[in-house]
């Protein structure tokens, strides 16, 4: 076996037990039977399993020289987390599949595990197993299961005419965070800030089963944007979402024209369009109470045909990610 150099030694140096064994100790499990046989047990506590799974690929959802394995790490969990918290669920396991070139340090791969661990930690997650591949690129992909408490999941279908809209989170500060790093040269500190938010989101995946407890009629994670995403909601439902740049969404915009210095002017399509942070987009009945941390940020209306109004028009632009556009 070769030695350990630190970050000199490569993945395509070790075989795979022994990559295993630098890996799984790093990362968190509790389950019936954890990584180490063919497949893992998860107790299921009421009958049901949600399911979820997405796939972070190199040059397209990240770079290595932008972002550290911890920090790849740290993203794929929240993203999947995130999920299931849309459903009204809580996270009971995680699947890792990791995908790596030969050539690449393994100090890097232990690094991912870190990151693994330590999203697990701050978003109350483990893993239960996963697999190794090598690759030209690094492509990890991630299934999130999840458990209902008994409750019904809260689906993108449900929102009706008269619902309250409200987000759970912040809105384009990963997009910022990106736009900074596109931009490159020096960063202030509250630039750095947003960098961190971009490589490191922080979905408040406890607003999930509140929501679902507080009766929220719709629900999902904001992914790809607000306009996109509020988007589904509308498309699932049959309805209109009517947002207003008056309260909580614009207060966000200020926020960030105030940290991006150079990069001032795109504060309200940042928030309406940007990625990756990973907030709770949820609808509510107009006499519920919202549950902490939701912030209103529009209505539900009947309107046709169905779609978002931003300040009562059409949004003109770019509305969000889309995996294939170019």
């Amino acid at each position: 076996m070769v030695r350990d150099a630190g970050a000199h030694v490569r993945v395509g140096d070790l075989d795979e037990t022994a990559l295993l064994a630098r890996v799984v100790p790093l990362m968190p499990t509790r389950a019936l039977l954890g990584p180490g046989d063919d497949a893992a047990l998860v107790a299921a506590p009421d009958g049901r399993v949600v399911a979820t799974t997405d796939v972070l690929v190199e040059h397209r959802d990240f770079r290595r020289d932008w972002s550290s394995g911890a920090d790849v790490g740290w993203k794929a969990v929240a993203q999947n987390v995130a999920d299931v918290a849309a459903m009204g669920g809580r996270c009971t396991g995680l699947l890792i599949g990791l995908s790596v070139p030969t050539d690449l340090p393994v100090a890097w791969v232990e690094d991912f595990a870190r990151g693994v661990a330590a999203a697990c930690a701050h978003l109350d997650a483990v893993v239960v197993g996963g697999d190794l591949s090598a690759a030209s690129e690094v492509v990890v992909s991630v299934t999130a299961l999840g458990d209902l408490g008994g409750r019904a999941p809260v689906l993108r279908s449900g929102a009706r005419a008269g619902d309250v809209v409200a987000v759970a989170g912040v809105l384009g500060r990963s997009a910022a965070g990106l736009r900074v790093l596109q931009r490159g040269g020096s960063r202030s500190s509250a630039e750095e800030d947003l960098v961190g938010a971009h490589r490191r989101p922080r979905p408040p995946v406890a607003a999930g089963p509140a929501a679902a407890l507080a009766g929220a009629t719709a629900l999902m994670d904001v992914s790809d944007g607000l306009l996109r995403d509020a988007g589904r909601i509308a498309a699932a439902s049959a309805v209109t979402v009517e947002l207003t740049t008056a309260g909580a969404l614009g207060e966000w915009a200020r926020d960030l024209e105030q940290r991006l210095g150079r990069e001032r002017g795109h504060g309200v399509a940042l928030v309406l369009t940007g990625g990756e942070d990973h907030a709770l987009l949820g609808c509510f009945p107009p006499d519920a109470v919202l549950p902490v941390p939701f912030a209103p940020v529009g209505v539900v209306a009947a309107t046709s045909p169905h779609g978002v109004l931003v300040d009562g028009r059409t949004w003109a632009g770019a509305t969000g990610w889309d995996h294939f556009a170019r």
